[in-house]
């Protein structure tokens, strides 16, 4: 389990509990089916990489419980990936050609009589089917029943200090289906847990900045501080706002009128409507109006406590703020998920394609690549292709550990962000300045060091890395199309000679140093809720603000959706219409002061200054060109505009 890639407050994530087993695979296939005998299909990956000899704790009891959730093929599984890729490039023919949700679901979802099948055979088994979908079969039984349907002992393993059930072998299905079955999900139980309990918490605890701000980068020079980098550096900005984010990346005078975007999150916060309503009238966004912010949420909510419900709160405010304050006209659905594990965010991101609620989607969560698993990355490259064919372009945030190597040891990316059928979003840090003038970004990575005890100095200057965007080379997603002659080879073949997906695509602000403004309902110490401000940060960040530019995209050409962006990103690269980010763009290293209050509401427990540098991210680094910090860069002026097709 991790924490959720959560909102940047104080320059580490906020922790909601996101134990995600998710993955993507290379264009193509999202499974692969192998024979495994005259008579049944293998269905790969569905053995976890934990479950070995070694850890093998015998046979799990026939009568213990099993829920799980068989995934469809569809009718013509390498048809919809085909099509997904040539709607998607700007070189098709059918570039742009997108189908409506039902036409997809026509020409290449499950026929009745593949889901009548499988319905019987899970049946037949002596499992009891409790629900069915376009996308899936969820059944429940015992043990034994399991086994029986999927042609493999479940065992118990022991992980770390845990044991959990997951097949001896991987499971497979009836070659007479005809491939009907792209997977199987919940043979291994590893991150499950009994929910607690299915009502929403209260808001958490307040967080609030000190001060002083300067109101632009470099308004308020922290005259009395020590120098950094050799100079007096300016205090953190309280927050840039909207009208600030829009000059910087280009907005010009689109608002995203007549485009829809969705974002998914765990949960809801109960108090968005009031909270954007009032962020949008104190910081001189535009008024919302009537049903131009809509929710579409689950019956029943369920981990609230394992999943920490009340962090999810913030993740959906900033993101709603954020898209309202770039694109002010655009309408917003949030579609918020039953629990912050997959099968839930799933059924969330599905909701979105079965639908069509929106046209552009922006995602700010993840997990590690490590803790992915073949069976649910093919799950979420399916609806990730879906959406592909009719129009639907996926953002996903990259995370805020750098190169994870500080928060989990090892050097990886994250997920889904790593998918081939994704726009995964990096962060910067932003100067902007005077009159809303774009100054320079850095690739977002953060080292902190303390004020000494005399006031005189930085102690260990520039101090310890405390967060940066995510980013990479995946060790298990192939390198897409998009991505050759674009990214460097060197990064490209970092984990494989053959090459492997390099992440970000794109970027956008994230640094809490340098981030926006947000208002929202928390619980303040003698337990009132009100409102209030802070400034936050992370590729939680980036990730809608780059969808609310794709949304002034998809206005400045005329309306038409955008769809899978990333071969017409790639296509851009190189031109002026991307700012082309580096760690050093003044020659000189940077940094800026901040100063927080200890006990995160008020003076009264004292004050914390510290020096925050820019442009330190873990072992990756933002040069010249394609970098795995920013991608291809960030919006420039004439970015919008780029993607009028004809």
């Amino acid at each position: 389990m991790r924490s959720n890639r959560a909102k940047v407050r104080a320059g580490v994530s906020m922790a909601a509990t996101l134990p995600m087993l998710a993955g993507a695979l290379a264009l193509g296939i999202p499974a692969a089916h192998a024979a495994d005998g005259p008579a049944r299909d293998t269905l790969a990956g569905t053995k976890p990489a934990w479950a070995t000899a070694k850890a093998d704790k015998g046979a799990a009891p026939d009568s213990s419980q099993v829920s799980a959730r068989v995934y469809l093929a569809g009718r013509d599984a390498a048809g919809l990936a085909a099509y997904a890729k040539s709607v998607s490039d700007p070189a098709s023919a059918s570039y742009g050609k997108h189908l409506s949700a039902k036409q997809a679901q026509a020409r290449f979802g499950a026929t009745k009589a593949q889901v009548a099948a499988v319905k019987s055979w899970l049946e037949s088994a002596g499992l009891k089917v409790t629900g069915t979908t376009q996308h899936y079969v969820a059944v429940t039984g015992d043990v034994a029943a399991a086994e029986k349907a999927f042609g493999t002992q479940l065992h118990n393993y022991a992980k770390g200090s845990k044991t959990y059930r997951a097949p001896a072998k991987a499971a497979s299905a009836p070659a007479g289906l005809d491939g009907a079955v792209l997977t199987v999900t919940g043979l291994d139980n590893a991150p499950h847990k009994a929910s607690s309990k299915d009502q929403l918490p209260p808001p958490d605890a307040v967080f609030k900045n000190a001060g002083p701000f300067s109101s632009y980068y470099g308004s308020n020079i922290a005259s009395t501080l020590p120098d950094a980098y050799g100079t007096k550096i300016p205090y953190a900005v309280k927050g840039y706002t909207g009208k600030q984010l829009r000059a910087a990346y280009g907005a010009g005078t689109y608002t995203g009128k007549g485009v829809r975007v969705a974002i998914t999150d765990a949960y809801a916060s109960p108090t968005i409507a009031f909270d954007a309503a009032t962020y949008a009238k104190k910081n001189g966004d535009a008024a919302y109006t009537t049903g131009q912010l809509k929710q579409v949420l689950p019956k029943n909510y369920t981990k609230t406590e394992e999943c920490g419900a009340a962090g999810w709160y913030g993740e959906e405010t900033l993101d709603v703020e954020a898209v309202h304050a770039v694109a002010p006209d655009a309408s917003i659905t949030y579609v918020g998920a039953a629990s912050c594990y997959d099968d839930d965010l799933l059924d969330s991101l599905s909701k979105i394609v079965d639908n069509h609620l929106a046209d552009i989607v922006s995602n700010s969560w993840g997990d590690i690549e490590a803790n992915q698993t073949p069976d649910l990355a093919a799950a979420y490259d399916q609806v990730f292709q879906f959406g592909a064919v009719e129009g639907i372009g996926f953002y996903f945030s990259s995370g805020d550990n750098g190169d994870e190597v500080a928060n989990t040891g090892t050097k990886q990316v994250d997920t889904p962000a790593n998918s081939a059928w994704v726009t995964a979003v990096g962060g910067t840090s932003l100067a902007v300045g005077k009159g809303d003038k774009y100054l320079w970004e850095t690739g977002w990575g953060t080292e902190k060091a303390v004020l000494s005890a005399d006031g005189k100095s930085w102690t260990n200057f520039p101090g310890a890395f405390t967060s940066g965007a995510g980013g990479g080379t995946s060790r298990t997603v192939a390198e897409p199309y998009y991505q050759k002659g674009v990214v460097p080879n060197a990064l490209a073949t970092a984990n494989n000679a053959a090459g492997n997906r390099v992440v970000p695509d794109i970027s956008a602000i994230a640094d809490p140093n340098t981030g926006f403004l947000v208002g929202q309902t928390q619980t303040f110490p003698d337990g009132s809720q009100q409102y209030s401000e802070y400034r936050i940060g992370g590729t939680s960040l980036a990730s809608p603000v780059i969808a609310a530019v794709q949304a002034l995209a998809q206005q400045a050409g005329g309306g038409k959706a955008l769809g899978f962006a990333n071969p017409s990103i790639y296509s851009k690269y190189g031109s002026r219409v991307y700012h082309d980010v580096t760690d050093n763009p003044t020659g000189s290293g940077l940094a800026v002061a901040r100063v927080d209050f200890i006990n995160s509401v008020d003076a009264s427990g004292g004050l914390s200054t510290s020096v925050r540098s820019l442009g330190k991210d873990s072992s990756l680094s933002a040069g010249k060109g394609y970098d795995d910090v920013t991608g291809v860069g960030t919006p420039a002026n004439g970015y919008v505009q780029s993607f009028n097709r004809r």
